[in-house]
């Protein structure tokens, strides 16, 4: 697998761990257990996780606990060999008149063959499916913030690359 696709799915994951703040409580179905799954393909490389922790339900603004989502607290796993973890816990807004949410910050390192590349991303904006609380990214450039010379200065994920599903 190419770096690049290495870093690509780096990127979608951050946009999953954004999207998978949503919850839904009200109009949306019932009660939330304040968890969230996360799904991005990129490249032939899939990252999932399920059952991250929220502080609250959408539409309240909340933040995703990256413990509970990093491993050994989570259970966050890659194909293709590449391994990930967020460094933050992303707070997420919600519009649900516009049917949007978004995320400050999504900083994340992925390392393949040894080589460890650090990106964030900055208002990550994601779209509602219709009324349930799952949510697909827009697409969004991440920046380089450390890693090999090796590593694209930036990265980009097209739009439906990443899905979070809140319940």
């Amino acid at each position: 697998m190419r770096k690049s696709s290495t870093l690509s799915c780096v990127t979608a994951l951050i946009i999953a761990a954004t999207a998978g703040a949503a919850t839904a409580a009200n109009a949306f179905g019932p009660t939330a257990t304040q968890q969230v799954d996360g799904v991005i393909v990129v490249s032939g490389s899939t990252c999932t996780w399920t059952n991250a922790r929220t502080s609250a339900n959408p539409p309240t603004a909340l933040s995703i606990d990256r413990t509970s989502i990093n491993t050994p607290g989570g259970n966050l796993g890659c194909t293709g060999g590449i391994t990930a973890a967020l460094n933050n816990n992303p707070d997420v807004t919600f519009d649900d008149a516009a049917g949007q949410a978004k995320a400050d910050v999504i900083d994340i390192t992925g390392t393949q063959y040894g080589i460890s590349c650090r990106y964030k991303a900055t208002n990550v904006l994601l779209n509602r499916d219709s009324t349930t609380r799952r949510y697909v990214n827009q697409a969004f450039t991440a920046t380089k913030t450390s890693g090999s010379f090796l590593c694209p200065g930036s990265v980009t994920t097209d739009a439906g690359g990443a899905s979070l599903l809140f319940h």
